[in-house]
């Protein structure tokens, strides 16, 4: 747990995804945050979040032939991409900022151990080093987040691109995330300095943002994350995420035959992750339903200001197609393309 959550905690700030279903006084100050994020600026900690420093002089080389995506990049630049096993499953999701004389992994706290042992098994002798530094990894999402961050320094240009600097008087990683709605921006900040940015960035105009808030606006967007919308049983062709995580260009790596199997196929699979319309919210694993059968289940569920009980769940192809109407329990409901047409201001 990080200090600033242990904060949080204390405080009573923060609070889980949705519990069932949330009451008025949450709603409206969920929408509040959500107003924020939207028009202003906003604050989150990932908490779930943390980092794996890759370091050595074949670092990069070698986390080229494991991962799905090109992290063979000059400093300064970055690319998200997925840890996969060797029947195609995704393992982790990583943001790969390429430092110097290091890669700088973003991913799952709780993925790290299970990363760093299979990437130490595939090593073999070359020389590439990990430690998990620890660190807290905060959103800066909204229209103001780049003029709040100019003060760390320039901030590195196209998606995933970062720079290092200090803020607040703490050193920092900022970060153009493409997996963060909004044009959000991630900051790597030492474990125990985060406190100290936090109350910063509050006290320079940002607005504490919560995840009822955080999940509406990712899931207009179709922002998947892994953990609650992607995990080990999953394949790149079925999260939607196939043309982030993954070059078409790369040689071998960990998985990669799967892949190039189902390009060949037409990138066909038996499910896919898409968005729900909904008639009332629903909870999180509740059962996507047609003809009494079920063809799915609900991953993230949500409440957007704009467009209303909204969800991303994996549909059967059989179902899939926007516009077909299911339910989700005894909720109507209607498939919808990711991103949400309409989430845009």
């Amino acid at each position: 747990m990080t200090a600033l959550r242990s904060e949080h905690e204390a405080a009573g700030v923060f609070e889980g995804t949705a519990p069932a279903w949330y009451g008025a006084d949450r709603a409206a100050s969920a929408a509040a945050e959500y107003a924020a994020a939207a028009g202003r600026v906003a604050v989150a900690e990932l908490c779930e979040r943390g980092v794996l420093v890759a370091t050595g002089p074949q670092c990069r080389k070698f986390l080229h032939g494991m991962l799905s995506n090109d992290v063979e990049l000059p400093p300064g630049e970055g690319r998200r991409a997925a840890l996969l096993d060797v029947k195609g499953h995704i393992q982790a999701v990583l943001r790969c900022c390429v430092a110097e004389k290091s890669v700088v992994l973003e991913l799952d706290r709780d993925r790290i151990d299970a990363t760093r042992s299979t990437l130490e098994h595939y090593r073999v002798a070359a020389p590439v080093r990990f430690a998990a530094p620890d660190t807290a990894i905060l959103a800066v999402i909204g229209p103001g987040a780049p003029r709040l961050l100019e003060a760390s320094g320039p901030l590195a240009g196209g998606a995933e691109g970062h720079a290092e600097g200090q803020l607040f008087g703490v050193p920092v990683r900022a970060i153009r995330a493409g997996d963060l709605p909004r044009g959000g921006f991630a900051l790597h900040v030492p474990g125990g300095e985060a406190p100290k940015v936090w109350a910063g960035l509050l006290a320079a105009g940002a607005t504490p943002l919560g995840r009822l808030a955080l999940d509406a606006l990712r899931v207009e967007e179709g922002r998947a994350w892994f953990g609650p919308d992607i995990g080990p049983e999953h394949l790149l062709h079925e999260t939607g995420l196939l043309t982030e995580l993954h070059s078409p260009g790369k040689g071998c790596y960990l998985g990669q035959e799967v892949v190039a199997r189902l390009e060949g196929r037409g990138g066909h699979v038996n499910k896919q992750l898409r968005g729900l319309s909904l008639g009332r919210p629903v909870e999180r694993g509740a059962p996507v339903v047609v003809d009494g059968a079920q063809v799915g289940s609900v991953t993230t569920s949500a409440l957007s200001p704009r467009l209303g009980p909204v969800a991303m769940a994996y549909v059967h192809r059989s179902h899939f197609d926007p516009g077909t109407e299911l339910t989700v329990g005894d909720v109507a409901a209607r498939v919808e393309r990711l991103p949400f047409r309409g989430w845009e201001g």
